[in-house]
């Protein structure tokens, strides 16, 4: 409908304005004729009238001018008539008029100085020397009087017209009210035409070309023969046939490619996993939900986001392939709303393709689970960031639960699914290997482990180290992000449990069950040729209005963006920012640093201090460093769309990443993959397990405030040629090894292992 009114509307504005401009010009034309009738009758009485006054002025009988004037005066629309002598004096004049006359009418001195008749149309504020109310538009029509072939005097006739005004607005009515007519006939019409024959047969064709694209086969939409869109249809046919030929040629390019290491994108990873998992569903298990529902504002509304995450980017495409389920935490204030009796929801909304199957918490579970044992005992464990964990022991009964409550409901959806295969991600759900397994041994099960992995004797802090070696030993396949991670985790096993630990293929044989662990460096999706090179961001441009914004003046801006998470390093960021600009006092003024900073976790009492502490450091650092016009930090605090960051990344000259300890760092790579300009300098940290691929990234060691500073400044002055040699080979790397990659190495490896069993079995 939208659509149909966008195309009429113009047609509705078009006839009003032309219906609009008729009725005008007919109103002045009507004006005109009348106008012209009156002044052709005046000037007809007025020279019927001229003989006999001029015989009275001859003869000296001024006394029957009054007469005269008295009995013509009387006549329809006529307000009265007078006559005057060669010096403007009032010979006779009707009764009454006087007060209605202009001191002086311009057309007596017109008519006796140029000796011809003349006349004009008066408004009401000129017709009356005291303006009365009763003041009304006159027609003044004035013939000159000769006596002995001279000019003698004036006769002047003096016309009520406020008739034409009221029959111009009688005119005026009728013309807007048949426009009206007109405009609502035709629009009702082009409503009518336009749906039958342009957008009808549009929606009938985007319905046939969105299930084209989806890759359902449909038969064309019939068309009327000879319709003005027979030429378009026939054209978006022959597109069809070219896609889905083009389809058919991507899948075999990508079948042909699956080998090597050309570059991964969305659609090569559908097509590599629907041809390795040959129809079987994928079971996905974590705590972060891909589509989340919401109330927006006062009215209730339903809204649906997308959770910013990699791990939504890389794992989707697989399910939309194979039509599996997503299990997670429904943690959306509305998403209890949009799901069935069974707590389903199929995604994605505008091509539903795969489940998302909701699990349901209570503020009291999420407090244990979640944030207790989780993000209390787990998180500051494996970062070792000398934030000390805390592990309750009521907190660690909780976990159990729910990892059971999640383990439940996986094996109800795979429940009549043969040798099922099941990812499950994160630390959140460690235990959930085991039990799944514990009941479907012919699962093939893998879980990726998104934080690093703390060396043995740092993990035996947790009272509970060897049921979650357990839980995770269930698996058939355990993903880290760097090799470090792999050597730490069977070091710790080693030293928990009684176990063969196969150092050569690393791998770990327990109770007859092998699992494999594998370093799998996640990564982001990288866009290629978003922009054109002619459209590409005027850095300066950008960055100067992104400071404007702020109401700060620099020529050169750092970027930072993280969650506000001890383990990221921020307070020794800003001190490395104090550092530097005490010793390059040239770049106060011209250096501005923004930081990015998501709160995060805020039921947590130590994430709460946290983000006043960095606060507070921001705010000591400004007050000792800034101006009118610049402070040194512009603290974010709040969440950012990835839009918003991204501006950010393209605008910088340089961005920070000095995390404490970090598994992965997905900030770097997104920094790298935004910058099409080849331009900015990554300033990475050592601990940071992107440092392993990003070589050529200033790496430094985030707890050395001076080195930092000295890597601020060369990051600063380094040329552009430098900066551009280093950010196309860390593009490169990006690019290579991206988000689908990851997924499509994590996931063929796990497929693969129902192979190598088979293989046995057969042995």
């Amino acid at each position: 409908m939208r659509t149909t009114l966008k195309i009429v509307l113009p047609l509705i504005v078009s006839v009003a304005s032309v219906s609009l401009l008729f009725a005008g010009y007919q109103v002045r034309n009507e004006r005109r004729i009348l106008r012209n009738d009156l002044d052709r009758r005046a000037e007809i009485l007025a020279d019927s009238l001229q003989e006999s006054v001029e015989r009275l002025l001859e003869r000296g009988q001024e006394k029957n001018l009054q007469r005269l004037v008295e009995r013509y005066g009387q006549r329809e629309r006529i307000k009265g008539i007078a006559i005057y002598d060669a010096a403007g004096h009032a010979l006779a004049i009707t009764p009454g008029l006087g007060p209605a006359l202009p001191l002086h009418p311009t057309a007596i001195i017109k008519a006796t100085h140029e000796n011809k008749g003349v006349s004009e149309f008066l408004p009401p504020e000129e017709t009356s020397s005291t303006q009365t109310s009763d003041a009304v538009p006159v027609h003044v029509y004035a013939l000159p009087l000769h006596r002995n072939d001279e000019v003698a005097g004036a006769l002047v006739l003096i016309h009520d017209i406020s008739y034409i005004e009221m029959q111009l607005t009688r005119t005026l009515r009728d013309a807007l009210l048949t426009a009206l007519i007109q405009t609502l006939l035709i629009s009702g019409l082009a409503l009518v035409m336009v749906r039958w024959t342009f957008t009808g047969p549009l929606t009938r064709t985007a319905k046939w070309l969105r299930t084209l694209r989806t890759g359902q086969p449909n038969p064309p939409p019939a068309f009327v023969q000879g319709e003005i869109l027979e030429q378009l249809h026939h054209e978006v046919t022959h597109l069809a046939r070219d896609l889905h030929s083009a389809r058919a040629a991507a899948e075999v390019e990508a079948r042909l490619r699956d080998s090597n290491a050309s570059l991964w994108t969305a659609e090569r990873l559908r097509v590599s996993l629907r041809d390795r998992l040959q129809d079987q569903p994928l079971f996905v298990v974590s705590n972060r939900e891909p589509y989340m529902h919401v109330y927006d504002g006062r009215e209730k509304t339903i809204k649906m986001i997308v959770p910013a995450s990699g791990v939504v980017t890389a794992i989707e495409p697989v399910l939309l392939a194979c039509n599996g389920t997503w299990v997670a935490n429904g943690s959306g204030s509305a998403d209890r709303e949009v799901a069935d009796a069974h707590d389903r929801l199929r995604v994605p909304p505008d091509h539903p393709s795969y489940t998302l199957r909701r699990v349901w918490l209570t503020g009291e579970e999420t407090k244990g689970y979640y944030d207790g044992f989780s993000n209390e005992g787990l998180w500051p464990l494996c970062h070792t960031a000398h934030t000390r964990p805390i592990f309750r022991p009521e907190d660690w009964l909780q976990y159990q639960r729910i990892n059971q409550r999640f383990a439940d409901v996986v094996r109800q959806e795979m429940a009549e699914v043969d040798s099922p295969i099941v990812l499950v991600q994160d630390y959140h759900l460690a235990l959930v290997p085991r039990m799944v397994k514990d009941v479907r041994p012919d699962a093939r099960v893998a879980i990726f482990w998104h934080i690093p992995w703390p060396n043995a004797e740092v993990f035996g802090i947790c009272p509970w180290q060897r049921e979650l070696i357990e839980g995770l030993l269930g698996a058939d396949l355990i993903g880290f992000h760097i090799q470090t991670h792999c050597n730490n985790f069977l070091e710790t096993v080693d030293r928990a449990l009684e176990a063969l630990t196969e150092w050569d293929r690393f791998a770990v044989s327990r109770q007859g069950h092998v699992t494999r662990v594998r370093p799998y460096p996640i990564s982001v999706a990288f866009s290629e040729n978003s922009l054109p090179d002619h459209d590409l961001v005027n850095i300066n441009g950008l960055r100067a209005a992104l400071l404007d914004d702020t109401g700060i003046e620099a020529t050169h801006m750092g970027v930072g963006v993280d969650r506000i998470d001890y383990t990221k390093g921020i307070l020794e960021r800003f001190r490395a920012l104090e550092r530097f600009l005490e010793l390059n006092p040239a770049y106060q003024q011209r250096f501005t640093f923004v930081q990015i900073g998501a709160p995060s976790r805020t039921d947590i009492e130590r994430y709460r201090n946290f983000l006043d502490e960095v606060s507070s450091e921001a705010d000591r650092i400004n007050a000792r460093l800034q101006t009118s016009r610049w402070k040194p930090i512009v603290f974010r605090k709040k969440h950012h769309s990835h839009e918003e960051i991204s501006r950010f990344y393209k605008a910088a000259s340089l961005c920070m990443v000095t995390s404490l300890h970090d598994g992965m760092n997905l900030v770097a790579k997104e920094f790298v993959a935004s910058r099409e300009d080849e331009r900015g300098v990554l300033i990475l940290s050592t601990f940071a397990g992107a440092s392993q691929e990003l070589s050529d990234a200033l790496l430094v060691n985030p707890y050395d405030i001076a080195q930092v500073a000295r890597a601020i400044h060369r990051a600063l002055e380094m040329p552009e040629d430098e900066q551009a040699e280093r950010m196309q080979r860390m593009r490169h790397v990006v690019r290579q090894h991206n988000v689908y990659r990851w997924a499509a190495h994590l996931l063929s490896d796990l497929t693969e292992i129902r192979i190598e069993l088979a293989e046995r079995a057969e042995a």
